[in-house]
Order: C-alpha cells, then sequence, then structure tokens
C-alpha cells in the first residue's frame, strides 16, 4: 500500500510541517540537528536513498530524535516500503506520545494496511483519546476502527470466491483491467497497457476486443483501432448492446489532442458509436458531464438514458479527492449537468471504479471511505424508493482484502462477475479473471430482449428507434437503436414485468409489440423480429398496445403510450388520413361484436382528436368478428383477434 499517509498530509499537520528546521526541536544535540537537517535538504532533492541513509546517522548519534523517526517512516511510505513505516512511528511514540498525536493515526494506517486488525485497533483507540486537528482526520480514524473490527469478523466468514484466469488469448506479460461485457455476455471490451515508442514514457493504454467462443474460451483479443492513438484511451463503458463505447481521455503532456480529441479538462469522456463492425468517431460528452476537473471510469446503464462516473480532482500533496456522479437525458437530448448521486455512497475520502448494473437498481464501487478490509474495497448499493442510493454493504473477504479492489462489472446475468488483478500465477502484471458471484451480492434478476429490424418487403435491415416501456405504470424503461447494417439490437430488463415495445423509424410506420417476462427462463433471451411497412396508401398495423376493459370501450391508462405515438406520426406527417379499424373475436352475439368495435374505434379517434389531430383526418370503422387473423378455437387466438388497428387511407 503506498502513500499510507496522505490523509494526515491533507490536514497540514504531517510529519513535513512538525520536521522544518525551527529554533525548537524534540532534542538539543546540534549535531544531530544539523545533520536532521541534511536529511530534509536531500529529501527535497527527493533523494530519498540518501535521506534514510542520514536518518541512520541522526538516530545514532541522538535516539530520541522525535522528528527523526517520523520523517524516517514517511519516506519508507514514499518508497512503498510500508512495512517499515511501523518500527520508526512506534519509537517516536514511545519516547513520547503526546508530541505529535496524529503519529497514533499513521501507525494505525500503517498497520491496517498490513492488515494487522488488532494492532491497529488499538493504535486508532490510543488516537481517539486526543483532539483532533480536523474532521477529515476524525472521520478516517472511525473509518479504520470500524474496519478493523468488519475485517476480523470478515476473515472469519469468508464468502465463495474462485477466480479463474481468462486465459493467453485475453491476458499478457503487460496488464489488463477495467473490462467491461454485452448483456448476452458474447463481446467483452477492455484496457491493455502497451508499448509504444511514440507514446510518453514509451507505454500508453489501448483498448482490445474479444468475443466468445465456447464456454469460457476467448477469441484472441484485437485493438479497436477506430478508437486507439498514441495518446491513452482507458476506462470504457460498454452499453448493454454493444454499440455504444464510452471511454476516458486525458490531456497530453504539451497540452495537444488529436484532431477529434478536444477536451474540457485534463481528463474528459468521450463516446463512440458502432457503424456496422467499425466505430465512429469519438467525441466529447460536453459540457453537461465534463468539467475543469477530471471525469474517468463512466458506467454507461442499460436503458441508454443515464451515465455514471467519476469526477476529481488530486491536492498538491496528491490526495484523491473524488466521488461519483451522474448525468441523464433530457427530454431536448441533451445531457443534464452532472451532480453527485443521492444517498450513502460518497464519502469524504476516495471512490472509484463505478459500474451501475442493468437492473437499474444495484450499483457497484470501490471506495476507502467505508467499513472494509483495506484499500480500496469493492462495495454494491441498491437505490431506494426516494431515489437515493442505500448504504453500501462490502461485498466481503476473500473478495477484498488489505490490497486495493476494484474494476469490477457485473454481468446482466448477475452471477459472471469480472475483475483485474496481480495475483500469482497469471501471465503478468494486471491480468483479468472471472468468478461466480455469491448470491448475497448478486443484483436483481434481467433477462434481455434481442432481435432484429428489417423492411417487411425487402427484408433489408434497417437503423430504427426501440423505446420499451414498463406496461404497469407507463414508464420508459429503456431506449436504444438498432445497428444500420445489421438491423440488430438488445434491451437488457428487469424480470417479472410486462412490457410495451415501440419501433419507429421515419418513411415508415411504427410497430408495436407487448410481453410478458413474468413467468419467463431469463437465463435466455427474449427474441423478437421486428418489420417494419414503408408509410404508404394501404399500409396497416395493429396497435398491440391499445387496450380495453373486457367487453367496454372505454380505454385503458397503459393505451397512452401507444396512441401517443400515432399523435406523433400523424404530427409528423400532417397530409396523412388514417382509418382505425375495430376487431373482435367470436364470442358472443354477431351484432354485440360490430357495435363494440364500433365504439372501440370511435374512442380511439376521439383520443386523437383530443390530442390535436384534426377530425377530417380521422375515421373509425367497426369489423367486429368478420377479419380474424388467425383461429378463435383457442384463448390465444381470440385475444391475437381482438385487436385495434390503423390504415393510411390517403
Amino acid at each position: 500500500m503506498k502513500h499510507l499517509f496522505l490523509t494526515v498530509l491533507f490536514s497540514g499537520i504531517a510529519f513535513l510541517s512538525i520536521a522544518q528546521p525551527k529554533p525548537n526541536y524534540s532534542v538539543t544535540s546540534k549535531k544531530a540537528i544539523k545533520q536532521y537537517e541534511e536529511a530534509l535538504a536531500l529529501y527535497d532533492l527527493r533523494d530519498k536513498s540518501g535521506a534514510l541513509s542520514k536518518l541512520d546517522e541522526v538516530v545514532k548519534t541522538e535516539p530520541n530524535f522525535i522528528e527523526a523517526y517520523y520523517m524516517m517512516a514517511q519516506v519508507y511510505d514514499d518508497l512503498g516500503q510500508s512495512e517499515k513505516t511501523i518500527e520508526p512511528l512506534q519509537k517516536a511514540l514511545s519516547i513520547d506520545e503526546t508530541f505529535y498525536t496524529d503519529g497514533w493515526l499513521m501507525l494505525a494506517e500503517s498497520q491496517f494496511a498490513l492488515a494487522k486488525y488488532s494492532d491497529a485497533e488499538q493504535s486508532v483507540s490510543k488516537y481517539m483519546r486526543f483532539p483532533k486537528a480536523t474532521m477529515q482526520l476524525e472521520k478516517r480514524a472511525q473509518v479504520i476502527l470500524s474496519s478493523c473490527i468488519y475485517a476480523k469478523n470478515a476473515m472469519g466468514s469468508p464468502v465463495p470466491f474462485e477466480p479463474k484466469n481468462l486465459g493467453a488469448t485475453i491476458n499478457t506479460e503487460m496488464d489488463e483491467y477495467y473490462p467491461c461485457i454485452t448483456a448476452d455476455e458474447q463481446t467483452l471490451l477492455f484496457t491493455r497497457l502497451v508499448k509504444d515508442d511514440r507514446a510518453f514514457r514509451g507505454m500508453q493504454e489501448d483498448f482490445y476486443i474479444s468475443s466468445r467462443m465456447t464456454g469460457t474460451s476467448w477469441s484472441d483479443a484485437q485493438p479497436v483501432v477506430e478508437i486507439n492513438t498514441v495518446q491513452n484511451e482507458g476506462a470504457p463503458s460498454l452499453s448493454a448492446d454493444g454499440q455504444t463505447l464510452i471511454f476516458t481521455a486525458c490531456e497530453t503532456a504539451d497540452g495537444s489532442w488529436g484532431a477529434t480529441r478536444q477536451g474540457i479538462g485534463s481528463c474528459d469522456l468521450f463516446f463512440s458509436i458502432k457503424e456496422g463492425k467499425a466505430w465512429s468517431d469519438a467525441k466529447n460528452l460536453g459540457q453537461g458531464i465534463n468539467s475543469g476537473s477530471w471525469e474517468s471510469q463512466p458506467s454507461y446503464s442499460a436503458d441508454g438514458r443515464t451515465l455514471y462516473f467519476i469526477r476529481g480532482k488530486r491536492s498538491a500533496q496528491g490526495i484523491k479527492d473524488q466521488d461519483i456522479y451522474y448525468s441523464y437525458i433530457m427530454d431536448n437530448g441533451k445531457w443534464a449537468p452532472a451532480q453527485k448521486i443521492p444517498g450513502r455512497v460518497n464519502t469524504i475520502f476516495e471512490e472509484e471504479s463505478v459500474m451501475i448494473h442493468p437492473d437499474g437498481r444495484t450499483l457497484y464501487f470501490s471506495s476507502n471511505g467505508h467499513p472494509g478490509m483495506g484499500g480500496l474495497d469493492i462495495f454494491m448499493s441498491t437505490i431506494l424508493p426516494n431515489g437515493e442510493w442505500d448504504t453500501p454493504v462490502n461485498l466481503g473477504y476473500p473478495i477484498n482484502t488489505s490490497a486495493d479492489e476494484n474494476s469490477l462489472q457485473v454481468a446482466a446475468s448477475g452471477k459472471l462477475a469480472l475483475f483485474a488483478s496481480e495475483r500469482a500465477g497469471g501471465f503478468g502484471g494486471l491480468d483479468l479473471y472471472s468468478f461466480e458471484l455469491h448470491e448475497r451480492a448478486q443484483p436483481t434478476l434481467v433477462t434481455y430482449v434481442k432481435g432484429v429490424v428489417s423492411d417487411k418487403l425487402s427484408f433489408k435491415k434497417l437503423g430504427a428507434k426501440l423505446e420499451l416501456i414498463d406496461l404497469e405504470n407507463g414508464k420508459l424503461i429503456a431506449e436504444t437503436y438498432s445497428g444500420n447494417a445489421y438491423g440488430d439490437f438488445l434491451l437488457c430488463i428487469p424480470s417479472g414485468r410486462d412490457y410495451a415495445l415501440s419501433v419507429s423509424k421515419e418513411g415508415y410506420l411504427f410497430h408495436s409489440e407487448n410481453f410478458s417476462l413474468k413467468n419467463y427462463n431469463s437465463t435466455q433471451p427474449y427474441e423478437l423480429n421486428i418489420q417494419l411497412q414503408k408509410l404508404k396508401v394501404g399500409a396497416n398495423i395493429v396497435l398491440n398496445n391499445v387496450f380495453f376493459g373486457s367487453n367496454s370501450f372505454a380505454l385503458l391508462p397503459a393505451s397512452k403510450v401507444e396512441l401517443n405515438k400515432l399523435v406523433s406520426l400523424l404530427q409528423a406527417n400532417p397530409t396523412q388520413k388514417i382509418e382505425i379499424g375495430g376487431h373482435t373475436d367470436n364470442v358472443g352475439a354477431d351484432a354485440d361484436n360490430q357495435k363494440l368495435s364500433e365504439n372501440r374505434a370511435k374512442s380511439v379517434v376521439e383520443y386523437l382528436v383530443q390530442q390535436g389531430i384534426a377530425s377530417e383526418r380521422l375515421s373509425a370503422k367497426g369489423y367486429g368478428e368478420t377479419v380474424p387473423i388467425t383461429t378463435n378455437d383457442t384463448e390465444e387466438g381470440r385475444a391475437k383477434n381482438r385487436r385495434t388497428e390503423f390504415k393510411v387511407v390517403e
């Protein structure tokens, strides 16, 4: 664990502020003071090895020089040798525990980072006896204390965890990290650190992509050539259908950008759309999301309307001050100004690596501001009815350890999880691993709808807009676009509900479907093949999401979503005239069915007129049971025959 004492440094009273040359040191030996100030000068010159050698001379000359021991601990921390910080801190505190009381917190940080939880608990408890210089220090002490208690209990009750390396087609001797996966678990995209003589310091980050072969095997990962540059591209988020990529790109050392990478802050979020098999030029997401701070580690919601990401800044001491933010697409199609997510997730410490699950209700992220095992732990939080995020839950040991854990991705199934680790037995550096997420950490059960949009006559694949509505409350659950070249689409949605799907494209009649996932096996996708009709005289479609009560012609509220689509179509085509046709099954008297079908058609026309459509553009006709589209011998067939249609007549 590097930089254990940054929290204390941030307060402005760490060892550097007590160890500057001054008249009154903790000792009087002129020789020791001279040696100590020479060590300070070497430290200022970044000669840390030389500073340590000189500090060894100091404590030999004067064994009770408190400042020298604190400085020694800080230098070891700078060098990433956290295990060597404990002895000088204990020595300084044994000489005079009141000389610098924050030393107890520094000692607790070191012990906590090395998983010495009982020792850290004792040290931080001693620190709690003294006045605190800042609220941040008090909060940090509370987190360490609660974390020590949590960690000891967690180690006694480990959660199931069997990580498996993704193999040589994905991992190399270089670092691989920040994975993301499509809802169907067929496409994997991630960041790889690569050698590049053109890049700053000879290394840079690029995106690689792979497709699932069979079972757990993946194809050889290939670079995403349309996006990768000589600069860094990192922390990607792939939409559930794999058609949109949002990622981080940062300003170069000389402030220059590529032609399409115009930035707002030091690091910004960009997006690219998949066009056939290629990716479009990356564009900046704009000032609603990007700012003068740095934005990174995005997570794009499965509904295509909300973006979560990390916004932060660094202090002069290198402290990360970062929180989870979100933005959503407004009715005008622009991103709303980003704001911190409400609730109990963000702390005054460090949050990063956010991931919104396709269920839209479960957030995974890393933090060192909640009780954990040490470093950055992975947590989950669920959204409350009031829109705030609930108290985070630690994913448990040994998923979390005393080291940093982050970049977790949980697939739509809720069982498959991906993460990066530098554990033994890998191919070198950080490798990507998968594991089955234990049940208590799994999100809400979801499934996905997939299919193809095409022209009804020519069968040509079409790019179209798809909107999914929850029939119970009329809310828009998700929206996406089918690819122009292949016409395919994928929507990730919660199971156990009834849905309406609307598909629209300029020059075509819109198409509607309704389906139920209340008893659907969510391990398999729900497949739909949509055929659109061109907008011309004689074209007609079934309004599948117009509903009436049994034997009634009163429109049910759920019908408004569909009928408003029809209003929009008529407004966009002001010369169009249509006929609304009502149809019934063959149950009951013919005359009654005829009358019911006429009244239902009239109800739809009345609604359209109320929404501003001129009545002379509309006609209503009842067909009763005379034009069935399938058999009336089954309940399913009768349900299809009870329908409302509209036909273009002029």
